[in-house]
């Protein structure tokens, strides 16, 4: 089971330093997690992770049960042995991504059309669940929450599956996980408070299941992961509190903030969201909010009091050629008095106006394209002509970006 010290904490300052130590290695906090869905951060090998200096990554549950299967990982010597990432890994529990592509028609459709089923199914899937009748009127959601857990459909092949709290815990310790994130239901940004209260009642419920599973199937575990609560409730404060009451009477290793990045949020409710969550939580357990990877919000963030961040950002900007850029560099020591003042911005390679841009991405950088001496020109061009060479030099500057912000902001501490 992971441990978690505080190692310092300014006077009349809310953000502080630490130390999470699990069965492959200790976390330095505050902490990014690049995002490795499937199994690998895109484009990105672990070996290129190491030498930028992260210390942990972050896996999906959903993703990695469809694809390649937990028992197949579990065969190969769990996820690390499987990505040669001898360093620790958090799995979610997938909640996000089962209610997310539950809505994805096209991205179903799309894989359904182009799937390889044996004679027959594939006719048969297709003019029972997706004909052009299919919308969001006859179906409407490929993932259905229950108090048994969510039934859902594959946006890859359209089979069904079913995600029962204990399944969620079961997977990922076959996976080799070092954190543990259970089953929780996650609404839209714009769901109502009826919603949202529902999800907070389900996600509740669920993790109560999920915790005695989990105790239960790790009685007997030398090195145990640890498991985290999420504290559900979006915008709601009420809800919130009530999230976290049920939740606190679990003796867990953490806790994380759910719900404040689903896309769709003003920076104002997730500020919010945050502020009256974080004065909730334990001081001597380890803060995990989710989904948050902008550099200005991670800022704000540590400033509030959290520890751990994950966001497929990076690497998602990277891929349409968008990176970070900021104009006082090399940063400053964050904490101390930087709240707010350091601005970050996004430049498009793919604009016009750097095809000709004999400049690195930017000045006194130290990632391993602008250290390379590659120009924005360069780069520019081959994110227009789709070569996996320039997405990989937008995403290695994105993630070195981070890692950066994040190592200056302990030192700030």
């Amino acid at each position: 089971m992971s441990y978690f010290k505080i190692t310092k904490q300014p006077e009349n300052s809310f953000a502080r330093k630490g130390e999470i130590e699990t069965p492959h290695g200790k976390i330095k906090t505050p902490v990014f997690m690049p995002c490795g869905t499937v199994g690998a951060v895109k484009g990105i090998s672990a070996e290129e992770l190491k030498e930028i200096g992260f210390e942990i990554i972050l896996g999906n549950t959903y993703h990695l049960y469809l694809r390649p299967g937990e028992k197949l990982i579990k065969k190969h010597g769990g996820i690390q042995k499987f990505t040669n990432w001898n360093k620790p890994i958090l799995t979610d529990s997938g909640g996000y991504q089962l209610f997310s592509l539950g809505n994805n028609y096209k991205m179903y459709e799309k894989n359904i059309l182009r799937t390889r089923a044996p004679l027959g199914i594939k006719s048969r899937v297709r003019s029972l669940e997706y004909s052009s009748r299919l919308t969001s009127r006859t179906i409407k959601s490929l993932a259905k929450a229950t108090s048994k857990g969510v039934q859902f459909r594959s946006i890859i092949d359209g089979s069904s599956h079913l995600f029962t709290p204990e399944k969620v815990i079961d997977i990922q310790l076959d996976l080799g996980s070092d954190i543990i994130m259970p089953l929780d239901y996650c609404p839209n940004a714009d769901a109502s408070k009826r919603e949202v209260e529902k999800a907070v009642d389900l996600t509740n419920k669920w993790f109560e299941r999920a915790f005695r599973h989990f105790k239960k199937k790790t009685k007997n575990l030398k090195n145990k992961p640890a498991i985290f609560a999420i504290v559900q409730g979006s915008f709601y404060k009420d809800l919130r509190e009530k999230s976290y009451k049920y939740l606190s009477q679990f003796p867990v290793d953490g806790f994380a903030i759910g719900g404040v990045a689903n896309g769709g949020e003003s920076k104002l409710k997730q500020q919010k969201a945050i502020e009256y969550t974080v004065k909730l939580l334990p001081d001597n357990l380890p803060r995990y909010l989710m989904g948050v990877g902008e550099p200005e919000d991670i800022i704000y963030a540590v400033s509030c009091g959290l520890d751990m961040f994950d966001c497929v950002l990076p690497t998602r900007l990277g891929r349409h050629g968008t990176v970070w850029v900021t104009k006082n560099w090399p940063l400053d020591l964050i904490p101390k008095g930087a709240r707010g003042k350091q601005k970050f911005s996004k430049i498009d390679l793919r604009k016009s106006q750097y095809r000709q841009d004999k400049n690195i991405i930017m000045k006194s950088c130290g990632c391993p394209s602008c250290r390379s001496g590659y120009s924005r020109a360069y780069i520019s061009h081959l994110i227009r002509e789709k070569e996996m060479l320039g997405m990989r030099l937008a995403s290695l500057h994105n993630l070195w970006i981070l890692h950066e912000l994040i190592t200056k902001i302990r030192k700030g501490i």
